[in-house]
């Protein structure tokens, strides 16, 4: 079972999604606000079990509708993905991947864990 971890930073609260091995598989950008921070998760719950899978590094790239993850290479040449919302905004990221398979897994982690995800607090 995967638990949303949420924390108190120098600017505001974020939040981090741990699979059952407590590996973090997804984190959230800087809210002002707890309440922005938990909405937030709520997001994250709702979106990501609809998500389909945009592969922007496939040579053919089939744009899919919001909710979707985003899978893409960054500057490294590793694999990551980014979890849109309905409206378009980022509402979670992963962790780079050397291999397209990883990133792929770590999508569907997201997907698994969030379904009975409970939310602790840490502050």
């Amino acid at each position: 079972m995967g638990k949303f971890i949420a924390k108190k930073t120098n600017t505001g609260f974020k939040f981090d999604l741990l699979a059952g091995n407590n590996q973090v598989i997804a984190t959230s950008e800087v809210y002002a606000s707890e309440a922005s921070c938990l909405n937030g998760i709520a997001s994250v719950t709702k979106c990501a079990v609809v998500a389909e899978v945009e592969d922007q590094t496939a040579e053919v790239v089939e744009t899919k509708k919001h909710p979707k993850f985003e899978m893409y290479t960054d500057k490294k040449g590793e694999f990551r993905f980014r979890l849109k919302a309905r409206n378009g905004e980022v509402i979670a990221v992963s962790e780079g991947y050397t291999a397209k398979a990883g990133c792929l897994n770590g999508i569907e982690s997201v997907k698994k864990n969030v379904v009975d995800a409970v939310t602790e607090k840490q502050y």
